[in-house]
């Protein structure tokens, strides 16, 4: 019998409801942030180097938050300087969202903003037909590679578009969170489809140094608070498994076993820690910077 569970990203408003979710029960953005204080600014040192204009790339920009971040520090490091900022994102919601950002934020006057509604293959399918491969100084790819075909052949296909000096950065899940534990177990029996596929930091790396590329790694510890996922019948907690499985109604549509083992998994010390009374879910990413 056909299994009744189904992707989660077939239900754009839940995975929406369930991913704001996420963002308030983990520290996700404030490790980010984190990173963008703190290492970026070596980061982008030479991008701009005798450049009159600096061309940023950002590949799945979401609804803005981070880019908005990453372009003060480029301004900070370059004062002045032209910045076109190209956005590729599927999602005309968060565009909506990433140009209303924008009019909210002070010090853009030196800031092109170009917004293309679609996906990195369909940007990369248009940049091929029109012959078109423009270089940048910096690109990145924020917890987006989940959502792509063919990992290996986006990565390299944006690194081709680096300038000399440039950088490309991913952040996605780090090898050791979590999400990798749960995700290598399970798979099979969660109802992935083209939708969505399961990238860890693991697996960049083994891209890299199988195309001899040179990166370096940074850990950027993250956990979620997923204590509502224990407590049965919570409207929070549900959301959060489903967030966890990728699966629309995890909770009512998985077969009885399965739901058994991941609630187990989760406990794990692999996943999660127990403190004061809280299940803090591993929620730890990598920053992977790459050279040209």
């Amino acid at each position: 019998m056909a299994s009744p569970m189904r992707s989660l990203l077939t239900d754009p408003a839940r995975y929406l409801q369930s991913f704001h979710l996420f963002l308030a029960n983990s520290t996700e953005h404030q490790c980010m942030r984190e990173f963008m204080e703190r290492q970026l600014p070596d980061v982008i040192a030479s991008i701009g180097n005798g450049k009159s204009t600096i061309n940023i790339l950002s590949v799945g920009g979401g609804a803005g938050e981070m880019d908005l971040l990453i372009l003060s520090k480029v301004q900070a490091r370059y004062p002045g300087i032209t910045i076109n900022n190209d956005v590729i994102e599927p999602s005309a919601d968060q565009i909506f969202k990433y140009k209303e950002h924008v009019a909210e934020t002070s010090n853009l006057e030196n800031v092109k903003f170009t917004w293309h509604e679609e996906t990195a293959y369909e940007y990369e399918s248009r940049m091929s037909a029109e012959k078109k491969s423009k270089k940048w100084d910096f690109i990145h790819m924020i917890q987006m590679l989940y959502y792509v075909k063919d990992v290996p052949a986006t990565i390299r296909y944006f690194h081709s578009l680096l300038e000399t000096q440039a950088k490309l950065l991913i952040i996605l899940v780090s090898g050791g969170s979590g999400w990798e534990m749960l995700w290598k177990k399970y798979k099979s029996a969660l109802p992935l489809d083209d939708l969505c596929s399961y990238v860890s930091s693991a697996d960049i790396k083994r891209m890299l140094d199988s195309a001899g590329l040179k990166y370096q790694l940074h850990e950027l510890p993250s956990h979620m608070d997923i204590t509502s996922c224990f407590i049965e019948g919570n409207k929070d907690g549900e959301l959060l498994l489903d967030f966890l499985t990728e699966t629309c109604e995890f909770s009512k549509t998985a077969p009885p076993e399965l739901k058994r083992q991941v609630m187990e998994e989760l406990r794990k010390p692999e996943c999660s820690e127990e403190r004061d009374g809280k299940v803090l879910f591993n929620n730890n990413l990598s920053a992977i910077v790459i050279e040209p």
